[in-house]
């Protein structure tokens, strides 16, 4: 676990043993949600790198039919 310090301008800086693990570029954009009295950082992915993540996935299921 890292420890980072917060500036006085609020700002912290992710050390790079965890940019390299996600893959964090320089001006990426990255969600802060608030969560159970913590904040978790979420990396902002493009479309074109989020191409193919579902492939396999099953697509036999029944469905209901929603048209009237």
């Amino acid at each position: 676990m890292e420890t980072v310090t917060v500036s006085p301008k609020f700002q912290v800086v992710i050390p790079k043993e965890i940019r390299e693990s996600l893959q964090l570029i320089a001006g990426q954009k990255i969600q802060a949600i608030l969560y159970d009295n913590r904040i978790e950082l979420i990396p902002m992915r493009s479309l074109a790198s989020m191409r193919g993540f579902l492939k396999g996935i099953d697509t036999t299921i029944d469905r209901e039919n929603d048209q009237v």
